[in-house]
């Protein structure tokens, strides 16, 4: 039986394996074939941890993936492979759930027979979510961890991790700690992010970065050059030496702008109705938007709900978890070593209210607090690690765009092909 060379998938927030369809196709393409050494890919998709299951915290979620990949090992084995090398790729929330899982297989001495070689994210908030200085994001901050449960609680940095008094994710941000030296193990690191246009996880998070060279010159003269045959991937870029030009005056309405209307908006292809029909709907949206978001919030409200009562019975079980054998390694050495982080504590009222003062009103990108900030230095020191950018400007959120995420209903969503090949040309089997 050949040796075999495991790759594992991890889809993101409310998402499902389906939403992996296009990595997984193009990646078997690629790869179709054993290497000089006679090794083959096996790629598994992660499948318990979907849907609503994604609200029960980057841990819980990354437990199961765990549980996923023991018994897709397992069952090799007893088909007469020997699993020699794994790779792991996230996408959005799977990236940090990746993070978590290689972070548990290290602890679990995975590692001592099976090579670490390939980590990818994609479009992953590795910071974090980060908030935006206006009404509506701070809005989100503070009812993102009702409403996604545990998983927005550690999104927004608001958790106590096992009570160590920090969030999960600056846990996993600390260079002592099992996350970290798990995931500088890995022969090759490697993250994509969107440049442009995604306003579900920005490119500050995205790349962890603290400044965002594309916010201001993104359309008033920024020279990008892209990766050929690899395009929407950025290769170089050039910022204008001249400050931005400022948008021109708009122009008067006319029949045209109507009739365009929903090409203006950031509607999907099945909401953008042909004139008159557009005008129709638009003018509809005062009845339809209240009935929507009361359909949202009860949505919300529900699947938090039973994302709590699963939590609660995941914590009866807590001693004999991964989460908690982590944790108690955590503690015994926490303390022999520095925190490397600035602030140790987590964002509260008054981080935030110091944040978005009035001096960052008119901010046109998220401002990060000083645990991000401290985050992101901390995780630039990886060693080996490359950062891949993907430059959509679509006029809408690139998000999903980026992973080909569902072809069949938005057809733009082909556009980021360009990403996935990539990623597949670039994986070392």
């Amino acid at each position: 039986m050949a040796p075999i060379h495991l790759l594992a998938v991890v889809h993101g927030m409310w998402g499902n394996p389906i939403h992996m369809a296009e990595l997984k196709r193009i990646m078997l393409e690629t790869n179709d074939k054993p290497n000089a050494a006679g090794e083959e890919l096996r790629l598994l998709v992660a499948e318990t941890n979907r849907d609503d299951s994604t609200y029960d915290g980057i841990d819980f979620g990354g437990e199961r993936v765990v549980e996923e990949i023991m018994k897709e090992v397992s069952d090799l084995e007893d088909q007469g492979h020997t699993v020699v090398k794994f790779s792991i790729t996230g996408y959005s929330l799977g990236g940090l759930i990746s993070r978590y899982v290689i972070g548990a297989l290290f602890k679990k001495d995975f590692f001592n027979t099976i090579a670490p070689i390939n980590f990818n994210t994609i479009a992953t908030p590795h910071l974090g979510l980060p908030i935006y200085p206006t009404f509506i994001s701070r809005m989100f901050s503070r009812l993102g961890p009702i409403f996604l449960s545990r998983t927005g609680e550690q999104f927004y940095c608001v958790d106590d991790w096992m009570n160590t008094g920090m969030p999960l994710i600056q846990i996993m941000a600390d260079p002592e700690r099992v996350f970290y030296r798990a995931l500088a193990s890995f022969k090759h690191k490697r993250i994509y992010a969107n440049a442009v246009n995604d306003r579900t996880v920005p490119y500050i998070t995205a790349a962890f970065e603290t400044e965002d060279p594309f916010a201001e010159h993104m359309t008033n003269g920024i020279s990008i050059q892209l990766e050929d045959g690899y395009s929407p991937i950025i290769k170089s870029y050039t910022l204008p030496d001249t400050p931005p030009v400022q948008p021109p005056k708009p122009k008067p309405l006319s029949l045209s702008w109507f009739k365009n209307l929903s090409r203006r908006t950031f509607l999907p292809p099945f909401l953008q109705f042909r004139f008159p029909l557009n005008i129709v709907f638009y003018l509809c949206l005062p009845i339809f938007i209240p009935v929507v978001l009361g359909l949202v919030v009860v949505r919300f409200s529900t699947a938090a709900r039973s994302s709590r009562s699963r939590i609660k019975l995941l914590a009866k079980d807590q001693e004999s978890r991964i989460a908690h054998l982590i944790a108690t390694f955590e503690r015994e050495v926490e303390n022999a070593v520095a925190d490397i982080i600035d602030d140790p504590g987590k964002p509260g009222n008054d981080d935030m209210e110091g944040v978005h003062g009035a001096d960052h009103v008119d901010a046109p990108v998220p401002v990060l607090t000083p645990l991000q900030r401290s985050m992101a230095k901390s995780l630039n020191k990886i060693p080996g690690l490359e950062k891949k950018l993907a430059f959509l400007d679509l006029g809408f959120n690139s998000h999903a765009t980026i992973i080909s995420r569902d072809i069949r209903r938005f057809p733009m969503h082909k556009l980021g092909e360009g990403v996935i090949r990539h990623w597949a040309d670039s994986f070392e089997l």
